[in-house]
């Protein structure tokens, strides 16, 4: 399974992340790496602890795509 995280450098140092398509599930570390590790586990956690619906159509990761978007600061 893969899941999209959203990863958020905070000021104090370290990194919060949250996936999105797991309401709730979020988790911290004072590195990426730590960060990534403790969401992969927080994942596993999760979906071991997480109801039958999670899966339902609409609710899981292929139904969800992300896409930058770019924006310049002037005016056409």
């Amino acid at each position: 399974m893969e899941y999209n995280a959203i990863f958020e450098r905070e000021e104090d140092g370290g990194y919060s992340v949250w996936i999105p398509s797991l309401p709730g599930c979020c988790s911290q570390g004072d590195s990426f790496e730590d960060a990534l590790d403790n969401v992969k586990e927080a994942i596993e956690l999760y979906l071991e602890d997480a109801e039958e619906d999670v899966f339902d159509e609409g609710k899981g990761i292929k139904n969800q795509f992300m896409v930058p978007v770019r924006i310049g600061l002037g005016y056409a």
